[in-house]
């Protein structure tokens, strides 16, 4: 499901740019489909696949050391009781906790060969959607149980989600990734491409995506004794990176499509699960389009 979608997704956004090939510089489809697609594989493929690799370095290392991490935590944790009176960390369980996050990152590494074949499939179809645009689009019209206009209005609604779920997030994503960078680099943070990953991953989940990163970076530094360091990145983190990533995504999502933020949040919640990674861009874009249904049915059947 992950390579279909992959393709839906591809194909929206390569359209134009075959359309244009083929008719205005007379390039073969076949040709232009092939020039497409390998540039999409050197833009996309290359970065995320590094990105793969790098945090596959990490997944023993996170295994290993999840235990030295959660009794880190605990240790800050303790501190709220003494405040407070308050007893959390009788109800953290280190063992369990460890356990679930060493399954679930083993898991995570053992995808890769599923993910292999997603690509492939992705690649396969993408060139014949690409190569018979005509045919392909004859067909939805044919097989939609809906009007013209209908069809028309669900397939712009459709090509904007996409491009503002397939450009517009990972682009919000990357700018805050670099701006966390950056504070990661200022407060002389350890490994901070690795932690730069982290954050840009984590960015793509509206309201929360950011601390995924900044947490982390945060209780380590303090459990290793730099205080002014931890707290130093936790204020960047919650005020610099917080406060641009409203300031970004307000911008950049507001230019391609007015995306609410619910609509992605619930959407990222729904996809994920059900698509996997890929379901950042389509669980938002199912949303939309049961709204859009909703919608249309409304103004077909509806009472005036």
């Amino acid at each position: 499901m992950t390579g279909v979608l992959g393709a839906i997704t591809f194909y929206i956004l390569l359209r134009k740019p075959m359309k244009r090939l083929v008719n205005h510089y007379s390039w073969k489809p076949a040709l232009a489909a092939m020039t497409l697609m390998l540039g999409s594989f050197i833009l996309i493929m290359i970065p995320l696949t590094g990105f793969g690799i790098m945090l596959g370095n990490k997944i023993s290392d996170v295994a290993g050391n999840s235990e030295k991490v959660i009794d880190a935590f605990k240790d800050q944790v303790s501190k709220v009781k003494f405040a407070t009176g308050i007893d959390i960390n009788s109800q953290i369980d280190t063992q369990g906790i460890t356990t679930w996050l060493s399954e679930s990152l083993q898991s995570m590494a053992g995808n890769t060969f599923n993910l292999l074949i997603a690509i492939g499939l992705m690649y396969f179809m993408l060139f014949f959607m690409l190569t018979n645009r005509k045919e392909l689009r004859q067909s939805l019209r044919d097989y939609l149980p809906l009007n013209t206009d209908n069809v028309n209005e669900i397939g712009k609604e459709v090509q904007a989600m996409v491009k503002s779920n397939a450009i517009g997030i990972p682009l919000v994503a990357i700018a805050q990734g670099i701006i966390a960078l950056i504070g990661f680099l200022i407060f002389g943070i350890e490994e901070p491409f690795f932690w730069f990953v982290i954050v840009t991953i984590g960015s793509m989940i509206p309201f929360i995506g950011t601390f995924i990163g900044i947490i982390p970076v945060f209780i380590l530094s303090l459990s290793a004794g730099n205080s002014f360091q931890a707290w130093g990145i936790l204020i960047y983190g919650v005020v610099v990176v917080g406060l641009t990533d409203n300031i970004i995504r307000l911008y950049v999502l507001k230019k391609l499509d007015n995306v609410h933020p619910l609509i992605t949040l619930i959407g990222v919640i729904v996809g994920v699960p059900l698509f996997g990674f890929i379901g950042l861009i389509f669980g938002p874009l199912l949303i939309s389009i049961f709204m859009a249904l909703v919608r249309i049915y409304k103004e077909e059947y509806g009472k005036s």
